[in-house]
């Protein structure tokens, strides 16, 4: 039965660009409180979502289909009617990562009070980007999935490229080239499945992936044809998680874009690259997945490594965490390749763990760069003693980070380890000496900041103030919540995650 809730939720980004578009472009204080109330409405309405939501129920939820655009083509037996629908609907995957995208919105836009000029251009674009991550969570077909996916590349281009530090440009540029040749290849493939199976719902397409073999030759959709589908999909969305070496354009948008944005970059955006990899690698093409699980380890162990050996000899703290994030993504690869229960579920729980995480990491080195206008390692030192709330927090960041037991870190590295255990036990094997170097280089950084040698000039930097406390506070809140009880969570994503294992045979 159709409902507007979703709908209604996927756009109720728009009612805060109505808004700003009646307020002037100089009433900077009307302009953020838009900007903040904006995001606390989309926040409200996801959890109405979540209310309406059954987390014991298997099926699609909240669904809506409507009829969009259909075209017909003459064929040998008559004219054919192709329909694309608007469909929407959530499962437990789906609706933490709409949980996900409401909550850190909601404090990227607290963070945005740092921004300094064209406000209004800001929360706009802003407010778009949050439609279509949304979207991209909320959508039931690869037509409505990929306008969502392409909504949210255009608004980032301007928001890294306008409002960004000194290689604003260039890390826009780099973001727009690697990401628009992800999008090609996705557009190639949905393109092809479409005109292969004539339906572009994700169940369906499953479905009939999943047919005889027999009955899959008649339509010319041979192994070879679906394992080539798969490895296309897994460049694309490599590029997004990003998987090494196609990880260079976000270390440049990490760096350069404003902290805010990086917040969502980082904690919502190369998310969407662990999602497709889940909905449809694993989901439409299991077997597939299954042969190349452990090409898919492999990779997830060299991310680890590689990320974890680069950020251990950075002084950037800005680039310290931007491989931290390649490092910490490889930690999803690696639960999606075992190909079990514990895996799995430590894969979904790392894209959770990580977005918080990240943000909360990416929104101190903020306030850090606000006060002193570098991001330098050596520019600080013993900021437990003049700042003791921020050098806490950050501690306690670190420490989520580095998966300390009690913190969601934990219970993602954990599981995702476990299950690859089970399966490749050498490679997991391997794999353990990233979590070593994660150690190493998050507790270097940290350390160095929080106790180090004082430096003189930052004896006068005010500590966190109200309204940077909340997005701190928040977000460590939801990290030590997850790490006390992941029961909350696994709970909610259990239907999804047994539909996946049922295809993988995990």
């Amino acid at each position: 039965m159709n409902t507007w809730l979703l709908t209604i939720l996927i756009f109720s980004p728009l009612l805060g660009v109505l808004v700003l578009l009646f307020i002037p472009s100089s009433d900077e204080k009307s302009i953020k409180t838009i900007g903040v109330l904006g995001t606390l409405f989309v926040l409200g309405t996801a959890l109405v979502t979540l209310s309406a939501f059954d987390i014991k129920g298997s099926d699609l939820q909240l669904t809506e289909t409507y009829r969009w655009i259909s075209y017909e083509v003459f064929q040998s037996k008559g004219e054919v009617s192709y329909p694309i629908l608007y469909e929407v609907g959530i499962n437990g995957l789906s609706m933490v990562l709409i949980l996900l995208t409401a909550v850190v919105s909601l404090l990227a836009a607290i963070a945005s009070f740092s921004i300094k000029q064209n406000w209004k251009s800001y929360f706009i674009l802003f407010f778009i980007l949050e439609v279509g991550m949304l979207g991209v969570f909320a959508s039931q077909n690869l037509f409505l999935f990929f306008i969502f996916f392409e909504l949210t590349l255009i608004p980032m281009f301007f928001l890294i490229g306008r409002w960004g530090y000194l290689e604003k440009e260039k890390a826009a540029y780099s973001f727009l080239i690697y990401n628009g040749i992800g999008s090609a290849i996705l557009l190639i493939v949905f393109v092809v499945l479409f005109m292969k199976t004539g339906t572009m719902n994700f169940d369906r397409l499953a479905e009939t992936l999943a047919l005889p073999q027999a009955q899959l030759d008649q339509m010319f959709i041979t192994k070879s044809f679906k394992m080539g589908m798969l490895i296309a999909l897994l460049i694309a969305f490599a590029v997004k998680l990003p998987v090494a070496p196609l990880h260079s354009w976000m270390v440049r948008v990490h760096v350069q874009a404003p902290p805010a944005i990086v917040m969502i970059h980082s904690g919502i955006l190369l998310k969407i690259g662990a999602y497709g990899l889940i909905r449809f690698g694993a989901g439409m093409f299991p077997k597939e997945f299954h042969s190349l699980a452990f090409v898919i380890g492999l990779f997830g162990v060299i991310n680890l490594l590689y990320g974890a050996f680069i950020a251990i000899n950075q002084t950037d703290f800005k680039r310290v965490l931007a491989y931290s994030s390649v490092s910490h993504m490889g930690i999803v690869l690696i639960g999606l390749a075992a190909l079990n229960d514990a895996g799995v579920t430590g894969a979904v729980f790392q894209v959770v763990s990580h977005g918080l995480i990240s943000a909360l990491l990416f929104f101190l080195v903020g306030a850090l760069y606000e006060r002193s206008g570098t991001s330098e390692l050596k520019a600080f030192g013993g900021l437990a003693k003049n700042m003791p709330i921020l050098a806490g927090v950050l501690l306690a960041g670190g420490l989520a980070s580095l998966g300390l037991p009690g913190m969601s870190g934990f219970i993602s590295e954990f599981m995702a380890f476990l299950g690859l255990f089970h399966k490749m036990p050498i490679l997991a094997a391997v794999g353990t000496l990233g979590l070593i170097l994660t150690a190493v280089y998050v507790l270097r950084a940290v350390m160095a900041i929080t106790f180090g040698s004082e430096n003189e000039q930052q004896s006068g930097y005010p500590d966190l103030s109200s309204a940077e406390r909340i997005p701190a506070f928040v977000l460590l809140t939801v990290i030590l919540f997850i790490g006390i009880y992941p029961a909350w969570l696994s709970d909610m994503l259990r239907p999804a995650l047994d539909a996946i294992l049922l295809g993988l045979g995990g």
